[in-house]
């Protein structure tokens, strides 16, 4: 099934997130919810006020690493989409929905179960069975995460080392470019020298050079130089 797409603003943030932070947040991220939905089930039973304050402060934790995740994939995608094939892309595209739906998901969690807390029956219902779909949504979503990595490549070393060298490549384009640059520069300085020779006057010095010989030699017809 298709999820339909979400965009969110664009986001700015002031300070930088290491590269390939994103798997370390979502092994954790993808335990913690299954970690909260054992707990509430074993609650049913035990009803037990500290057992519901320990999973309400998962699911707090739960939305801070949603948004680490989502923003840190951002980097890791960024850093990837390049060399990946229009297959991982599309990939690539989808995960980061899923993502997006997962990030505000946990959010629903947590006001459900806030709602849930005040005892009401059919909300604990809700909360339970909405905690339930997170927590299949956000397994489906590792199950994911793991294709684009072991599937297509995307962030493992030989990628990595891959876009080095296609940086390496890129620089050393540039530099024929500039100096390609320069060559035609030169070459325009020259032609610029070149045209200002062929347009000297050299009239003046031909019609002295015709009247000495007619002098010289008495000849009274005009004596016509030719220069090549």
């Amino acid at each position: 099934m298709t999820l339909p797409e979400i965009v969110l603003p664009k986001i700015d943030l002031p300070f930088n997130i290491p590269v390939l932070l994103h798997p370390a947040i979502d092994h954790f991220l993808i335990a913690l919810p299954v970690v909260i939905l054992l707990l509430e089930i074993t609650n049913l039973m035990m009803k037990k006020k500290a057992v519901g304050g320990v999973s309400f402060f998962l699911l707090i934790l739960t939305v801070l690493l949603s948004i680490g995740a989502y923003l840190s994939g951002l980097v890791d995608g960024k850093e990837a989409y390049p060399l990946l094939t229009e297959s991982a892309k599309v990939a690539l595209s989808e995960h980061k929905l899923l993502g997006i739906y997962l990030m505000l998901g946990s959010v629903v969690v947590l006001v459900l179960k806030l709602f849930a807390m005040t005892g009401n029956g059919i909300l604990k219902a809700l909360y339970i069975f909405t905690l339930m779909a997170f927590v299949v949504m956000m397994l489906n979503q590792g199950k994911e995460g793991g294709e684009l990595v072991y599937k297509h490549g995307i962030n493992v070393a030989q990628v990595q080392v891959e876009k080095e060298k296609t940086k390496q490549l890129n620089n050393l384009l540039e530099d024929e470019i500039q100096k390609v640059n320069l060559v035609q520069k030169e070459f325009n300085a020259v032609q610029l020298e070149l045209r200002d020779i062929k347009e000297v006057k050299v009239a003046t010095p031909i019609v002295e050079v015709e009247k000495s010989i007619m002098e010289t030699t008495g000849v009274e017809e005009n004596i016509t130089i030719t220069v090549p």
